[in-house]
């Protein structure tokens, strides 16, 4: 099958689009991809959204910013379908299907015996009518009803590449979107992955809210500034870092408190050493340590988290890249391949990616509406 897949991630900066030829066991050709970029106007619509979710909570009534948002949603996202197919000499009706995992706003891990909660904003439906294709959609919602986190989804994907690419078993694979997930793919086959902690998200508030800027580029302030051992340490009481098996978290789970009172590059450094030893952490939890991390995601560009990574869990640390991946459209390429699974009815998550008890479809079919 050639599928789009599409991600919007909770960073707000934009679509990624990549096509892909697979039957959901493998990947038989990379197509065309691309990113589409928000413009200012559309990420204010989006994070008001975001905040919007926020206060809401899943109380009541869905806030009114949403539908604006899913306005936004739907037109970038067919604009990068468009542009994604004209790349690749097709048009959109001439895909098999386009994988959509639409814009999370909110998501609840499960806690005290409460069954965990998530929402993403898109119409798979009225993606489908738009483009003339069908849509795979709502991946996360079978695995929360089931007893799931909902996230990650990615690892059956990152399993699919380290086949592909002939990489090394044990293998680890660091995803730095707004949370860190990590994935471990065993010596037999087998998958392990949850959501390490922060990863870009608060460094990303924190800097914007300082600078303006939207990210500290390249790690440059962070590497300017020293740790603070005490706001370090308040980060790294959360429980989410004593809990042992599947675990996920959203980008709003920390607050910036800790390093309000901070300096800039004080607080910039405390972040970026956050994340290193939070993913320290999280591979001193695997049955099985990998001799080296293939890091996606946006933070992958970011060399000094690269290197306190490294230094940090004592780890030989790659970018995408280095083996042949790319790394601005693992994500999209991720949720091609889960559409071609979610099609054919094979899981999409595992008892070692989301904490169910089997493994489990997911996923929804939007057919386009008759011409």
């Amino acid at each position: 099958m050639r599928i789009a897949g599409l991600m919007s991630g909770t960073s707000l900066d934009g679509v990624d689009c990549a096509i892909l030829d697979t039957d959901g066991h493998m990947i038989t050709a990379f197509g065309a991809g691309l990113e589409r970029p928000y413009t200012s106007e559309e990420r204010a619509v989006l994070a008001e959204a975001v905040e919007a979710a926020l206060g809401w909570r899943f109380q009541g009534e869905e806030p009114l910013a949403f539908a604006k948002a899913n306005e936004v949603l739907m037109r970038t996202h067919a604009e990068a379908v468009h542009a994604a197919c004209e790349m690749a000499g097709c048009r959109p009706s001439d895909l098999d299907l386009i994988g959509f995992h639409g814009q999370t706003v909110l998501h609840q891990a499960p806690a005290g015996g409460a069954p965990g909660r998530t929402r993403q904003l898109g119409d798979g439906q009225a993606l489908a009518d738009i483009l003339g294709c069908a849509v795979a959609y709502d991946f996360r919602t079978d695995d929360v009803l089931a007893g799931g986190q909902g996230a990650p989804l990615a690892p059956v994907y990152h399993k699919a590449l380290a086949d592909t690419s002939g990489l090394e078993r044990p293998l680890g694979i660091l995803n730095l979107g707004g949370v860190g997930n990590l994935t471990l793919v065993d010596s037999n086959g087998g998958l392990i992955a949850f959501d390490t902690g922060p990863a870009n998200g608060l460094i990303d508030a924190f800097i914007e809210e300082r600078t303006g800027e939207a990210m500290d580029r390249n790690g440059q302030m962070a590497a300017q500034g020293r740790v603070h051992e005490g706001a370090l340490a308040e980060y790294l009481d959360h429980a989410h870092f004593s809990r042992d098996g599947a675990k996920s978290l959203d980008r709003w789970d920390f607050s910036l408190d800790p390093v309000r009172n901070l300096t800039t590059a004080d607080g910039a450094a405390t972040l970026s050493v956050l994340t290193a030893r939070t993913v320290g952490l999280a591979l001193n939890r695997l049955p099985e340590r990998p001799e080296r991390l293939i890091v996606c995601g946006g933070g992958r560009k970011n060399t000094t988290l690269l290197a306190l990574i490294e230094a940090a869990a004592d780890i030989i640390v790659h970018s995408a890249e280095a083996v042949g991946w790319r790394g601005d459209l693992i994500e999209a390429e991720a949720f091609a391949f889960l559409a071609a699974r979610t099609e054919l009815g094979l899981p999409i998550s595992f008892p070692g990616t989301t904490g169910i008890a089997h493994p489990l479809p997911g996923g929804r079919i939007a057919l386009p509406a008759q011409l």
